[in-house]
C-alpha cells in the first residue's frame, strides 16, 4: 500500500510539471536570457504581454542597419559637455594661462634684465670710486693713526680685490689679438662654427658655475678672522686662481662674440640661421621634462642671464662692425635687421618654452610674480645695514651672471674701437662716465622702489624685519666679535664709529623703546613702514623668552587639537615655497638644478 501511494504521488507531481510547462509563456525565457526586457511599453491584455509586439521588436533589433539610417543617426546624435564640466573648465584655464604667460614672463624678464644692468654698471661706475676710497684710507692711515683690528673693512678688501682683478685681466687681454681670432674663425666651415658655438655655450655655463665659487672663496679667505699674520699668505693662490679664471672666461666670451660676428658678416646668412635654430632646439630639451616651481625659477634666472649676455654680445658685434666701416651710420641700418631677428628669436623661444612648461606641469602664470618678488627681496635685503653680501654677488649667485669677465671684454673692445686723443676726447670720456653714473643711480632708485612694492604685494616684508638668529638669552647682549666680522659693515664705517654711534628708532616707534635697540644692528626701516601687526622694534627684546603658562597650552577637546594641527600644516605649506625660492641658489649651477 505504501508503494502504491508513493507511485501515485510521483505521477501527480509529473502531471503538475507538464501542466506548468504547457502554461509557460514563451517570452519568459527571453526575459531570463537578457535578450529582450519586459517593459511597460509593450501592450498588455488580461495580464499577458503581446507576444507579437515582442517578436516585432526582436526583428527590428536583429535587422542590419541601412546606410541611410546610419547617416541619419550620425547627423542627429547629440552630447552634453556639462556632463564633464570640470574637465572642460580645466582645459579652458590652461588656454588662459598660456595666453597670460607672455605678459607675466616679460615682466619678470624686464625686471631681471635691469637687475643685471645694475650689477653690470656697478663695475664701471661705483666700483672705481670705492676702490679709490679704500686706497685713500690706506694712504691716510699713518697720518690719522691706527685704531682697531683691521686696516680695511671687509667690503673694502673685496672692492680692492675686484679692482686688482680687473686691472690685471685688462692688461693681459692686450696680448690677445681680436682681429686674428676673427679671421681664424672665419676660415672654418659652417658646421665647425656651429659645433664651436654650442661648445662655447656649454663652457660658459660651466665657467660661470665654478667661477663664482672661486671668487667667493677669495673674498672669504681675504676677510675671515685670522689668528696669525702668516695665515694671510693663503690669499695669494686664491687671487692667482681668480685672475686666471676671469682671463679665461673673458677669452671664451670673446670667441663667442667673434663667432657671432662671422655669422653677421657671412654673405648667405646660413650660419646665423643655424645659430638661431639652435635656440629652438632648446625647446625640445626643456618642454617635455617634469618641472616644479623651483626648477622653473632656476630656468627663468638662467634665461634672464642668457638674454642679457646675448645683448652685450650684440653690442660688441655692432662696435666691431662700425669700426670697420669708419663709424658710418648707414651701416648700422644694415645690421639692424639681423640684430632684430636674433632678439626676436630669443624672445619667441623663451615664450614658447615657458608656455608649454607651465601647461604640461599645471603651473599657473601667477608664479612669475612670486619669482619677481624673490628677486626683489634679494635687492632690498642687500641694501640693509647688516647685509652679509654685496648686491652684485647676490645676483651672480642667483642667476649665474658674473659681470667681471664681461666687463673686461667690453673695456677691451671699446678701447680698441674708440681712439681717445686730445683734451676734447678725454672731456667726452669724462662726461660719458658721469652719464653712466647718473644712469646707475637712477636705475638703482627705480629698482629699489619697484622692489619694495613687489615685496609688499608678496607679504614678504616681515622677513626683512626678522632679527638675526642668536642664542635665546642674547636679546640684551651685544653681538659677538665673530658675528660682527661675519656680516661686514658698509665701507667707510669703522668699528669704533659703529660702537659709539647712537641708534635712532624708526619713525613709527615710540621714544621710550629706543634704549633697547642699541644691542643689535637693525635693518633700515626707512624703506618700509613697520608691519601693521608688529609692535615697536623693542617689543621682541622686552618680551620674556619663557613659554606661556601651562594652563593655556593644553586644549580641552580633540577636535580643537586637530584643527590647530591643520592650521599649522597649512601655514607651513604656504611658507615653504617662499623659503625654497629664497634659498634656491644653494642647488643651482648657472640656474640649472642638480637633481
Amino acid at each position: 500500500m505504501a508503494d502504491l501511494s508513493g507511485t501515485e504521488l510521483s505521477e501527480e507531481k509529473e502531471a503538475d510539471i507538464e501542466l506548468k510547462k504547457r502554461q509557460k509563456r514563451p517570452w519568459d525565457e527571453l526575459h531570463k536570457s537578457g535578450k529582450i526586457g519586459l517593459t511597460a511599453e509593450l501592450p498588455e491584455t488580461l495580464g499577458f504581454y503581446d507576444i507579437s509586439a515582442v517578436r516585432r521588436e526582436q526583428r527590428e533589433q536583429s535587422a542590419d542597419p541601412s546606410l541611410s539610417r546610419f547617416i541619419a543617426a550620425e547627423l542627429t546624435r547629440g552630447y552634453f559637455l556639462e556632463h564633464n564640466e570640470a574637465k572642460y573648465t580645466e582645459r579652458r584655464e590652461r588656454v588662459y594661462t598660456c595666453m597670460r604667460i607672455p605678459k607675466e614672463l616679460e615682466k619678470l624678464m624686464i625686471f631681471g634684465f635691469f637687475l643685471c644692468v645694475d650689477a653690470f654698471l656697478y663695475v664701471f661706475t661705483l666700483l672705481p670710486l670705492r676702490v679709490l676710497l679704500a686706497v685713500l684710507r690706506l694712504l691716510t692711515l699713518p697720518c690719522c693713526g691706527f685704531s682697531g683690528s683691521r686696516l680695511l673693512q671687509p667690503a673694502q678688501v673685496c672692492d680692492m680685490l675686484k679692482g686688482l682683478i680687473l686691472v690685471l685681466c685688462f692688461s693681459m687681454m692686450h696680448y690677445v689679438d681680436y682681429s686674428m681670432m676673427y679671421h681664424l674663425i672665419r676660415g672654418q666651415s659652417v658646421i665647425k662654427l656651429y659645433l664651436i658655438y654650442n661648445m662655447l655655450e656649454v663652457a660658459d655655463r660651466l665657467f660661470s658655475s665654478f667661477g663664482q665659487d672661486i671668487l667667493d672663496a677669495l673674498y672669504w679667505t681675504a676677510t675671515e678672522p685670522k689668528e696669525r699674520k702668516r695665515d694671510s699668505i693663503g690669499v695669494i693662490p686664491h687671487f692667482i686662481m681668480a685672475v686666471f679664471y676671469v682671463f679665461l672666461h673673458a677669452i671664451l666670451i670673446m670667441v663667442q662674440a667673434s663667432t657671432l660676428n662671422v655669422a653677421f658678416n657671412s654673405h648667405n646668412k646660413s650660419l646665423l640661421t643655424i645659430m638661431m635654430s639652435n635656440n629652438f632646439v632648446e625647446i625640445k630639451g626643456s618642454v617635455f621634462k617634469k618641472f616644479g616651481k623651483n626648477n622653473l625659477f632656476q630656468m627663468s634666472n638662467s634665461d634672464i642671464k642668457e638674454r642679457f649676455t646675448s645683448y652685450v654680445l650684440l653690442l660688441i658685434v655692432c662696435l666691431r662692425n662700425m669700426e670697420q666701416f669708419a663709424w658710418n651710420p648707414d651701416h648700422l641700418w644694415v645690421l639692424f635687421p639681423d640684430v632684430f631677428m636674433v632678439v626676436l628669436s630669443e624672445v619667441a623661444v623663451d615664450i614658447i618654452k615657458h608656455a608649454f612648461i607651465t601647461k604640461f606641469n599645471d603651473i599657473t602664470a601667477d608664479v612669475y610674480s612670486e619669482y619677481r618678488a624673490s628677486l626683489a627681496f634679494d635687492l632690498v635685503s642687500s641694501r640693509q645695514k647688516n647685509a652679509c653680501t654685496d648686491y652684485s654677488d647676490s645676483v651672480a649667485r642667483r642667476m649665474g651672471f658674473i659681470p667681471l669677465p664681461l666687463a673686461v671684454l667690453l673695456i677691451r673692445v671699446v678701447m680698441s674701437s674708440v681712439k681717445v686723443q686730445g683734451a676734447l676726447s678725454y672731456t667726452c670720456v669724462f662726461l660719458f662716465y658721469l652719464g653712466l653714473v647718473s644712469l646707475k643711480v637712477l636705475n638703482s632708485i627705480v629698482l629699489l622702489g619697484k622692489s619694495c612694492v613687489y615685496v609688499k604685494r608678496a607679504n614678504m616684508e616681515d622677513k626683512l624685519f626678522e632679527r638675526p638668529s642668536t642664542t635665546p638669552s642674547s636679546s640684551g647682549k651685544t653681538p659677538s666679535k665673530a658675528d660682527q666680522e661675519r656680516c661686514p659693515t658698509p665701507s667707510g664705517e669703522s668699528k669704533v664709529d659703529k660702537m659709539s654711534a647712537k641708534p635712532c628708532s624708526p619713525p613709527s616707534s615710540s621714544s621710550s623703546s629706543s634704549s633697547s635697540v642699541t644691542t643689535q644692528p637693525i635693518p633700515r626701516t626707512d624703506l618700509f613702514p613697520p608691519p601693521p601687526t608688529a609692535a615697536s622694534p623693542a617689543a621682541p627684546a622686552s618680551r620674556p623668552p619663557t613659554p606661556p603658562p601651562e594652563p593655556e597650552q593644553p586644549l580641552p577637546s580633540l577636535s580643537k587639537e586637530e584643527e590647530g594641527e591643520a592650521q599649522g600644516a597649512s601655514e607651513l605649506k604656504h611658507r615653504t615655497p617662499k623659503k625654497d625660492l629664497l634659498e634656491i641658489d644653494r642647488f643651482t649651477i648657472c640656474g640649472n638644478r642638480i637633481d
